[in-house]
């Protein structure tokens, strides 16, 4: 197995089948750009000149945490699975962390995917209990937080 940080957006684009949907231009482009940003593919011989999996991160930096690479993405084609590819990957962006100073790595994971759950594990990766994710839709126009109640500065609300 070989794993390689593509170097163009063409070599994104072309690996359009591992992601949940084709990547833009633009936006690969961006990524690609953006420093603190990292996509390795692995490649495996029997499959020819196409990536088989991929995964992404990107490094973050608190002013009382320090840096941590978060494991943004992982994807591995169905015929791939269970066959050491995300393990490899996520080694992979392991190493480039710590070589670039980072703490510590981390995903947020569904506690019913057991086979990403099996693959975090088997690259050394920790269980650290349940986690509770809150998102937003900025996707519109529409502005929602004046019917959210204020935050309470005493209550460790950020």
């Amino acid at each position: 197995m070989r794993i390689e940080r593509p170097a163009s957006v063409r070599q994104i684009v072309a690996a359009a089948g591992l992601f949940d949907a084709p990547p833009r231009r633009e936006w690969a482009q961006e990524f690609l750009s953006a420093q603190g940003h990292h996509l390795f593919f692995a490649y495996e011989e029997e499959a020819g000149p196409e990536p088989v999996g991929f995964i992404s991160g990107v490094e973050t930096v608190h002013p009382d945490k320090g840096r941590e690479m978060f494991l943004y993405e992982l994807g591995v084609a169905g015929p791939y699975r269970r066959r050491g590819v995300a393990r490899a990957l996520i080694r992979a962006l392991a190493g480039l962390a710590r070589e670039h100073g980072c703490y510590g790595m981390w995903v947020g994971v569904d506690p019913e995917n057991e086979p990403a759950l099996a693959a975090y594990r088997s690259a050394g990766g920790v269980v650290d209990g349940p986690c509770t994710v809150v998102d937003w839709d900025l996707s519109d126009d529409t502005d929602d937080t004046d019917d959210a109640p204020a935050a309470d500065p005493a209550d460790g609300t950020r």
